[in-house]
């Protein structure tokens, strides 16, 4: 995926080979450079790099919950706003393979101008990622009611 000017991210894992099955095998996200304590993936053109940070076994990363349409949203979060048809491959990849949802896959804000697919789930290492999708995602992404 092009995109104009990529984002670049950088999260803390508790295991680089975890986070490459998880990231790389599982998401699909390409591998680029790496050393023995960080990774760098393709996040769907974005630079989203992995730093081991072993202390996380023991302490896993934390997040607070904000409530939003009825959820406890897991803060802070990243992930990508797909096209809708590869959101909806997406949740149905996750749940085939047993993956346990914060917020189960499901289209927020019905009816009003911010409406979104959206789902939270954690990595391995207790990152929280967001994936969601509009019906039209140039219209809807920055859309004020």
């Amino acid at each position: 995926m092009a995109v104009k000017d990529p984002f670049h991210l950088a999260i803390q894992v508790h295991d680089i080979e975890e986070a490459r099955r998880f990231y790389g095998d599982f998401l699909g996200c390409p591998e680029g450079r790496s050393s023995q304590s960080w990774v760098d993936f393709d996040l769907f053109g974005h630079q989203f790099v992995c730093h081991l940070n072993p202390a996380l076994k023991d302490n896993p990363v934390s997040s607070h919950k904000n409530p939003v349409d009825g959820h406890g949203v897991p803060v802070p979060h990243f992930g990508v706003v797909l096209e809708m048809d590869a959101w909806e491959d997406l949740a149905q990849k996750l749940r085939d393979h047993g993956v346990e949802f914060v917020i189960e896959p499901y289209i927020r804000f019905k009816g009003e101008a911010g409406e979104q697919a959206t789902m939270f789930f954690y990595d391995p290492s207790g990152n929280a990622l967001e994936f969601k999708a509009f019906k039209n995602r140039e219209e809807q992404l920055f859309k004020k009611a």
